[in-house]
């Protein structure tokens, strides 16, 4: 009985727990400190290792997250008609691999800057080491997650999870059960995932933002900077 009460709420409450943290935190954060709105790079402490550890880590984690979000969002009724939920399953798994690497490597090299580096360890604020800690072991299990799917290759899996984040996403009912009978690694994946969006207003994450919004602010502005020649 705890365990399935455990089960609905981490995976039928908490992500929507998660997601209004997320919403109003960033909100919150954005009216009132924005002066914290930063990414706060090490870049001016030390260049070494920063260019292909920070372009791997950005390029891997954006694709991933397109990734998951195209794959858990689409609903099968629209892919069927060109491919099945199996092969949809090898293409993550693939795609998976090689961005999860790619961001593998930046990461290891971003940390280890972060954890070893006595100039950056000492400006680092404990919020930055926490949350790329948090995204190291998440991004691990989900490279775990690879060997796990491949013992199933008929996409049952790959179809529970979009389920359930279809469910989640549009507050339907019922999501927790599609996910009831799911190896525990997929679930702890997922019960990370949603904590970083828990965790994302309070930590450096936030400036993602700030590269979605700044071109289109740009683009929008009402007017344009004036620049004069010395006299």
């Amino acid at each position: 009985m705890v365990a399935d009460y455990l089960h609905q709420f981490f995976f039928g409450y908490y992500p929507y727990i998660c997601m209004t943290v997320f919403v109003l935190g960033s909100a919150l954060r954005y009216d009132r400190d924005q002066y914290t709105w930063k990414a706060d790079s090490s870049q001016l402490l030390r260049k070494k290792g920063i260019r292909i550890g920070n372009n791997f880590f950005h390029i891997g984690i954006i694709l991933l997250f397109f990734g998951h979000l195209i794959g858990l969002l689409t609903p099968q009724e629209v892919y069927h008609h060109f491919m099945e939920a199996s092969t949809k399953q090898v293409l993550a798994m693939v795609a998976g691999g090689v961005f999860g690497m790619l961001c593998f490597i930046g990461m290891t090299i971003l940390l280890m800057r972060r954890l070893f580096d006595p100039r950056i360890r000492a400006t680092s604020k404990p919020s930055d080491i926490m949350i790329l800690l948090v995204l190291y072991v998440q991004l691990i299990m989900g490279l775990i997650t690879i060997p796990f799917s491949a013992q199933h290759m008929d996409g049952a899996s790959m179809v529970a999870l979009a389920n359930w984040a279809q469910h989640i996403i549009t507050f339907r009912s019922g999501a927790a059960d599609f996910i009831m009978e799911e190896a525990l690694i997929f679930k702890l994946h997922l019960v990370l995932g949603t904590t970083i969006f828990l965790l994302f207003p309070f930590t450096r994450m936030v400036h993602v933002f700030s590269g979605v919004t700044a071109p289109i602010k740009y683009i929008f502005r009402s007017g344009y900077q004036i620049v004069r020649k010395r006299g």
